[in-house]
């Protein structure tokens, strides 16, 4: 058997991408100057041959409902699907300073309160300054005593605490700036990320003990790593937010144990984040009084009802193309049902400017706000205030119909509860709606 010859090849230190030539920048991850020389001998391993796995049917293993542990942080347990499972690997993305640390360190006080024992790894922050966060959380001399800090970078070592701890929650701030010693790269690259995650992944199933690890996010938003990283974990959050506002939106995009798209609302505040009991509040105009352009609206997060306040201005363009902006909502959306207000009623919308805006900082996704938007264009337009008891929410087609949306008897109870007397919706089957209806199936019958 012939051997075949040595072939050189280069690699990138910090992806491990191969090339047979060499270049300047590495195409995979774009670092400048990391690809170096390597040599592949070009010989097949001599591997002995691997037994097979025992299978074993379903009908001899046994299902059991596992007992979750909660975090008592109502609006974190609401997101999880009523805490956390033991052995579930939990990734908690967001901005820089949006607010990451602080709730990692409010649910190992809250977890301490209740006398269990936390391990936190950080590799960003000393023991000193995570102290000083703690005492400006928590009161309670106890706490400080349950919470055990590792200032260590070493994935294997934090690996092996965990194990000898056997603490009731494992806490890794942040999986960016540790790093293994089977990858020769630096921390934070793809494949420590990778290759850290898969550590902490084996720790948490094996041993049964939750870990909660928190990333970064790249420019568009995304946790930065490999979009691997998301696969391999039980649950991703993200904890969103707009700097000018107060409020932080924790959202759940992947969830093993629960429902996705579930939503926490929390407040930033000198003692760390406060839970939301009204987050329907938040997204409400202070001012009560029915104005030009203003409509209330419900939306669906997950499964809880909130409602927003949808604003729209339009004023005559002075410039030869009219300007669309919207805040808190898709401008091609907003678009599309100019589109639809000017072909399917006649509004002489070409010549005005048309502002819209989400009262709160909010950021809306889902059609049923269509509706809302176009009657706050029309308010506008006409300088006609709408009643301020009156909620609308409905999805407009390109044909200008209002068609049924999900989930509309839990928003007219929403509605309800906040004092709404009326609401303007697709025409449906309601229960016995508790507010007053008017039903439509099109925006010609919505006359304002």
């Amino acid at each position: 058997m012939s051997m075949s010859k040595p072939t050189l090849l280069f690699e990138c230190s910090t992806c491990g991408a191969q090339t047979p030539k060499w270049a300047g920048r590495c195409f995979e991850c774009g670092g400048w100057g990391t690809l170096g020389q390597t040599v592949s001998d070009g010989t097949p391993a001599n591997l002995p041959p691997v037994p097979s796995a025992n299978a074993v049917p379903f009908s001899e293993i046994e299902s059991s409902d596992i007992p979750r542990i909660p975090t008592h942080i109502s609006e974190l347990d609401q997101v999880l699907g009523g805490g956390i499972v033991p052995g579930s690997l939990i990734l908690i993305g967001g901005e820089p300073g949006i607010g990451k640390s602080t709730l990692l360190l409010q649910i190992a006080i809250r977890l301490a309160e209740k006398q269990n024992q936390i391990l936190y790894a950080s590799g960003e922050e000393s023991g000193q300054q995570i102290k000083m966060r703690l005492d400006r959380l928590s009161t309670e001399p106890n706490v400080s005593k349950k919470i055990l800090y590792i200032g260590e970078t070493n994935t294997e070592k934090i690996c092996a605490s965990i194990v000898e701890q056997k603490p009731r929650l494992a806490i890794v701030d942040s999986i960016q700036t540790i790093r293994s010693n089977d990858v020769q790269s630096e921390a934070g690259s793809i494949n420590q990320v990778r290759a850290s995650t898969m550590k902490l992944l084996e720790t948490a199933k094996q041993h049964h003990i939750p870990i909660i690890i928190a990333g970064h996010v790249t420019k568009e938003g995304m946790v930065a790593g490999p979009k691997m990283l998301e696969h391999m974990v039980d649950t991703v959050l993200y904890l969103e937010g707009d700097n000018q506002y107060h409020f932080r939106l924790l959202k759940t995009v992947k969830n093993r144990f629960g429902s996705t798209n579930e939503l926490g609302v929390f407040e930033m505040t000198e003692e760390g984040l406060r839970e939301v009991s009204n987050p329907s509040d938040i997204f409400l105009s202070s001012n009560k009084e029915p104005m030009p352009g203003s409509v209330t609206s419900v939306i669906m997060e997950g499964s809880r009802a909130f409602l927003v306040q949808v604003q729209a201005l339009t004023s005559k363009t002075y410039f030869g193309y009219p300007q669309r902006r919207a805040v808190g909502f898709d401008t091609n959306r907003l678009q599309l049902l100019i589109a639809v207000l000017s072909k399917r009623l006649g509004l002489n919308l070409g010549d005005q400017d048309i502002h819209l805006n989400i009262v709160g900082g909010f950021k809306i996704n889902e059609p049923a706000v269509d509706l809302a938007v176009c009657a706050a264009i029309m308010s506008g337009y006409k300088n006609v205030a709408l009643p301020a008891d009156q909620v609308i929410f409905g999805e407009v087609g390109l044909n200008g119909e209002v068609r049924p949306i999900s989930h509309a008897d839990r928003r007219l109870k929403e509605a309800s509860k906040l004092g709404f007397q009326t609401a303007v919706c697709p025409k449906a089957s309601y229960a016995n709606p508790p507010i007053t209806v008017q039903q439509i199936q099109s925006l010609k019958e919505f006359e304002i």
